[in-house]
């Protein structure tokens, strides 16, 4: 108990929908005892019993969950050798979106001084789409039910989650009602309710909602890659399948037409990541740096461009990569998919230095020397790849140009559809 290590807390990822704290994958043991810090993972409520719109239940009571979680590392971490006054909170992906949140929540305010969040997504809900699609998940249980308290309380666990995997499974045909979302096949993401979550994390940040906790921030070069590779689309997106994309998620008027001028060399397929990836994950995750920084905060930005060999090799800078190389676990959980069965000494020492660089933050040994702070002239990062860390210049800045007038915030419901 006097020893006082620096405190990390990990939220899993999963589109708010699947995970657990118990995947082999979140094993923090070799972060802890490499690192020098306390590790601590933990569940909360996902899918329909965490983030959907309920009437007459709180909101985000998945986000909720998790602030209880920091809540009782402040009362209890010291009996495990932790320092409650040193956590840094950490997830991707939903994690990632769930750190984010955190960040700008008044109940979570005090519970962590540093944050990092890998692969921010970039949906967030407004109250009016979460409640129309909240109704829709209620009619997967019975033609007349509702997305109330009372009724969904009539019907087990396992019914509630079918329910929602029913609905995630015919998100696409809603385009239309709901918008790009539609296309994710995610029918969950933090509601922006006023209350609970009052504001978006873009916007918030940018007043200077967190400027005191520091932040590390980033995402991996070919994101979308790994959403393709699980649903059969590698090789075989067509031009119309680009098209369609752009429309959904361009930032600019013509963004087919822009996406070309940046990237004459890509075809339909590389366009059609590219615009999925920077809509994802890739861009919310940069602008919530810049927004950090736009309310007088700090943050660090970083891109991961090693090539995955997993899948021999089709998977490239993939969705998710950054998991396993975080955590050391190189034989477990998703590993064995994304970088092989059989790690690689290029992959050990890049985890290696990931983890360095992770503990050396949440120990307050990162100097401005070591990473420096991203800002809006320099616009350096550092670039995770095979060879050495280097820190260069933000690598996606085409992107970073397209989407520049973009401004993330909650998804309404489209032309008060539902």
């Amino acid at each position: 108990p006097d020893v006082r290590l620096p405190v990390m807390v990990w939220i899993h990822g999963g589109a708010y929908m699947s995970g657990t704290a118990g995947d082999p994958g979140y094993d923090g043991g070799r972060l802890a005892r490499e690192g020098g810090v306390v590790v601590v993972t933990l569940n909360y409520r996902i899918g329909v019993e965490g983030f959907a719109w309920i009437e007459g239940a709180p909101a985000n009571r998945g986000l909720l969950d998790q602030v209880a979680a920091l809540e009782w590392v402040r009362d209890n971490i010291a009996a495990f050798g932790g320092d409650p006054g040193r956590v840094t909170v950490f997830g991707e992906s939903a994690g990632a979106g769930s750190v984010a949140a955190l960040l700008v929540m008044e109940r979570a305010a005090g519970l962590f001084t540093r944050a990092i969040a890998q692969s921010v997504p970039g949906p967030y809900f407004s109250a009016e789409l979460a409640a129309d699609i909240s109704t829709e998940i209620a009619a997967e249980l019975g033609p007349d039910i509702r997305p109330t308290a009372a009724e969904l309380a009539q019907f087990p666990p396992d019914r509630l989650v079918a329910a929602g995997v029913a609905m995630a499974g015919k998100m696409s045909g809603w385009e239309e009602r709901w918008g790009g979302v539609a296309r994710t096949g995610a029918p969950y993401s933090p509601v922006v309710d006023g209350d609970v979550l009052p504001r978006a994390p873009w916007e918030a940040l940018a007043d200077g909602a967190a400027r005191d906790v520091e932040l590390i921030v980033g995402h991996n070069q070919d994101e979308f890659r790994l959403f393709a590779a699980l649903s059969g689309q590698l090789g075989r997106i067509t031009e119309e399948q680009a098209r369609a994309a752009f429309s959904a998620f361009g930032p600019v008027a013509d963004s087919a037409a822009a996406y070309r001028a940046a990237h004459p060399d890509a075809d339909a397929e590389r366009l059609h990541e590219l615009v999925f990836s920077d809509w994802l994950f890739r861009m919310p995750s940069l602008r919530l740096a810049e927004a950090q920084i736009a309310g007088g905060g700090t943050a660090r930005v970083y891109e991961l461009t090693w090539q995955s060999p997993g899948m021999g090799g089709a998977l490239g800078a993939c969705h998710a990569l950054d998991v396993p190389l975080t955590f050391g676990n190189l034989t477990s959980g998703l590993a064995p998919m994304l970088i092989g069965p059989e790690p690689s000494a290029e992959a050990e020492t890049l985890s290696a230095r990931l983890r360095a660089a992770w503990t050396a933050f949440a120990s307050s040994r990162l100097t401005d020397e070591d990473w420096p702070p991203y800002d809006a002239h320099k616009r350096r990062a550092l670039v995770l790849d095979g060879g050495a860390n280097a820190i260069a210049a933000y690598p996606e800045e085409d992107s970073r140009l397209l989407w520049e007038s973009h401004r993330f915030a909650a998804l309404p419901l489209p032309d008060g559809k539902g």
